[in-house]
């Protein structure tokens, strides 16, 4: 049997390293022994965005890019979107296991009784201007929960992490709701504790009246699914920042603040928004020719479609493409799906995208969902944060048990290319440049 080491070679010196192999992946550190001389630090690796890094090791979310595969704890998206609900994976993700009927109660009841916000939060967001950005207001809330609840920063009591992981589930909904409200103008309602908990999250952002409020079923289930699709992603940008920010031991809600910030750019969750924007601006079928023309030339961007991970097309938008027609059956077709539909045929059969493996995404189709479902036009993205906090807490949870990871500081390494030492020169014998 083939040893598990690689043999590297430095043609510099002409002395051979053996490096271990483990998992499919060498140690960056092991690197360290290749050197010049023995007061040189030793070989790093370059890799800008982290294309071909390993940052952890991690049980919650497997990804296949390739064949078009995505699992939460070994269990395939598709089978969780179409039985699960969004509560019963949030407990999977952070336990590991599927809840019995009893456990999911319990974890129910739990995050119910967390969802009476601190003093002082509605107040707050109402600071904003009716103009602000959604996840702007709720990256600010969420980081301010931590001056609330100041035990969050033990975080190595496991019981004090497991109550602002249950607090944060239950109260990121809210925080989301209070920000659509404020950008609608709309005064802010209490929680609904005979609804669940995604029912719930669709009374306090529509309901008109202070009476009762009946989410329509099937617009409840694709909030279901839309929150299943979007809680957890891998090793992403975002998480990767909730990793790196909890690695200084920062409090959970600091930590999510963060992730949230990263979640905003439109490469990243921000990506539903500018799906949006974007087919707002083309505005009709007969515009697309044109659309496409410039694409390919370089001077735009077709937005929704392409993955970092994903080179076929992403099992997610699959989901998500049928839960629009079931949404928009009872609102009513949205006239920009025919734009939709057309792009997305077209980038199925030209060249040009197959050769560039650019197929919808799971951005393409969920900023129509929720347009149509009523939500304000940048909203999409903060709803996505609530989903992803589950994948966070479980990222960050595992973090911090972990005893590779638990001491470990994110710190990665530069190549500095700047200048070499030089000296210090008074300002009034300073040329111009």
């Amino acid at each position: 049997m083939a040893s598990e080491t690689l043999t590297i070679v430095d043609n510099r010196t002409g002395r051979s390293h053996e490096i271990p192999i483990r998992d499919g992946s060498v140690k960056a550190t092991d690197l360290r022994q290749i050197k010049v001389s023995a007061d040189d630090f030793g070989l790093v690796s370059y890799d800008p965005g982290f294309m071909d890094t390993a940052v952890c090791q991690s049980k919650i979310t497997y990804v296949d890019g390739d064949r078009g595969i995505l699992r939460y704890r070994g269990y395939p998206i598709e089978q969780l979107a179409e039985a699960s609900t969004y509560l019963e994976v949030v407990y999977l993700l952070l336990h590991g296991e599927l809840p019995t009927q009893t456990e999911l109660e319990n974890f129910t009841e739990e995050v119910r009784d967390q969802t009476k916000l601190p003093d002082g939060v509605e107040r707050f967001i109402a600071t904003f201007s009716h103009d602000a950005k959604p996840t702007g207001m709720l990256q600010a809330a969420a980081a301010s929960l931590g001056s609330c609840y100041p035990e969050a920063r033990q975080i190595d009591s496991e019981e004090i992490r497991r109550q602002q992981i249950v607090r944060l589930i239950a109260q990121m909904p809210i925080l989301a709701a209070l920000c659509a409200r404020h950008k609608m103008g709309l005064k802010f309602l209490p929680p609904d504790k005979s609804l669940t908990h995604t029912g719930n999250f669709l009374s306090m952002v529509f309901n008109r009246s202070e009476g009762p409020y009946v989410p329509h079923p099937v617009l409840e289930r694709a909030m279901e699914v839309l929150l299943i699709l979007h809680a957890d992603h891998e090793q992403n940008c975002s998480t990767n920042t909730v990793r790196c920010v909890g690695s200084a031991h920062a409090d959970p809600y600091a930590t999510i603040s963060a992730g949230i910030g990263a979640l905003s750019g439109p490469l990243h969750g921000g990506a539903n928004e500018a799906v949006l924007q974007m087919l707002h601006q083309i505005g009709s079928v007969e515009k697309i020719p044109e659309v496409i023309k410039r694409v390919k030339a370089k001077e735009t961007l077709l937005m929704g479609f392409g993955h970092r991970i994903y080179k076929s097309y992403d099992p997610r938008a699959k989901i998500i493409k049928q839960t629009a027609y079931e949404v928009f059956e009872v609102t009513g077709n949205n006239q920009l799906l025919d734009v939709a539909l057309e792009l997305e045929r077209i980038a199925l059969e030209d060249d040009y995208f197959l050769s560039r493996k650019l197929y919808p995404n799971v951005d393409f189709y969920s900023g129509l969902i929720y347009e149509s479902m009523g939500f304000p036009r940048d909203m999409p993205t903060a709803i996505f944060a609530v989903a992803r906090t589950a994948g966070w807490l479980s990222q960050w949870e595992e973090m911090l048990v972990d005893p590779e990871q638990r001491s470990k500081i994110a710190r990665p390494r530069q190549i500095y290319k700047g200048a070499e030492k030089r000296d210090y020169v008074p300002i009034s014998q300073r040329r111009e440049a």
